[in-house]
């Protein structure tokens, strides 16, 4: 058996996404009776190793579980075929948008000035050669091998639709754990506080912001998380909470659906390659993600209702704090 802190490390995969992948049913950990930590036997850490190749593959989760659960292998094949349609697919668009480049560079050419060179490019030959590529999803080279992967996912920062919010200050009831599955102790407690103070009826426009503290790190057992749920500023907040105040801030935000907290290293990226926005983080750095937030979008709306299984799908601004360069 091993634990749950282990297989992160080894395999490379955060212990959120872990947690997740039991969510969705991909996988289950055990609890010894003698051990408090998650523990992953032989079987379920096969079962890891595929996700995390099949979701290099791009293949979706729900495509993964097909494949998982108890089909037979024509079932598989289909689903990877499926896969593979989609693959070729992008593979010709990626092939019309070469040839459309091409003619491009070729009226450019021959063209004499800057009034020709833009008449030559919107002339209705060239609207009707771009309206006719059907891109549908453009992160494929035309030579599928996992070097490209990689490459085409260390590129995927430069396609980021980054919005930037500004943050009022506001008070908050804060909930801090530090030790194993920090997300989900302080969740229960921020759950438990909204359902006990009916926060949702007295402040329906309260938001919920998280994020690590401190950071994991090879140097300690356990790292820490922190939320924060907005409340009104004579609200009295219980233990284990404590009341705090927020200055607010300017904010770059990508929006993920819950478990791509990958897609937090794209948002850094995009910062650090910005020609006008540089990071604004606080003076704590990595020990608090640099200032970053996570913020649970209708989250008190989800934990006042008790969380129904047909809730709203979870959905989560990842938020850096930016400044002008």
């Amino acid at each position: 058996m091993t634990t749950i802190t282990e297989v992160s490390r080894t395999l490379d995969v955060s212990t959120r996404m872990l947690r997740y992948y039991e969510q969705q049913g991909l996988i289950r950990s055990a609890r010894r009776a003698d051990y408090a930590y998650r523990v992953y036997d032989e079987e379920n850490i096969c079962r890891l190793r595929i996700i995390l190749v099949l979701r290099r593959l791009r293949v979706p989760l729900r495509a993964i579980a097909q494949i998982l659960s108890d089909c037979n292998a024509a079932q598989a094949i289909a689903v990877l075929q499926e896969r593979v349609q989609e693959v070729e697919g992008e593979l010709r668009s990626l092939t019309a948008i070469r040839d459309v480049l091409t003619m491009f560079i070729q009226r450019i050419s021959g063209a004499q000035g800057v009034a020709q060179r833009i008449g030559l490019l919107g002339d209705e030959g060239v609207l009707m050669a771009v309206r006719a590529l059907g891109l549908s999803n453009p992160t494929l080279k035309e030579k599928v091998i996992m070097s490209e992967i990689n490459q085409a996912e260390q590129e995927q920062w430069k396609r980021l639709n980054v919005r930037f919010i500004m943050l009022p200050p506001m008070t908050v009831a804060a909930f801090h754990y530090i030790g194993p599955d920090p997300e989900d102790h302080v969740g229960e407690m921020a759950s438990r506080f909204v359902q006990e103070s009916r926060l949702y009826e007295t402040k329906p426009d309260s938001r919920m912001f998280g994020f690590n503290h401190p950071n994991p790190s090879p140097d300690r057992p356990h790292y820490g998380y922190e939320s924060w749920v907005s409340i009104p500023d004579d609200m009295e907040v219980p233990l284990p909470g404590v009341k705090k105040h927020f200055p607010g801030g300017l904010y770059a935000a990508h929006a993920i659906d819950f478990g791509n907290f990958h897609e937090w290293q794209w948002l850094m990226q995009w910062v650090d390659n910005s020609p006008d926005w540089a990071g604004n983080g606080s003076p704590e750095g990595p020990e608090n993600m640099f200032g970053g937030l996570e913020e649970h979008l209708n989250w008190v709306y989800a934990a006042h209702h008790g969380w129904p299984e047909n809730g709203l799908p979870g959905k989560i601004d990842l938020l850096m704090p930016v400044k002008r360069r």
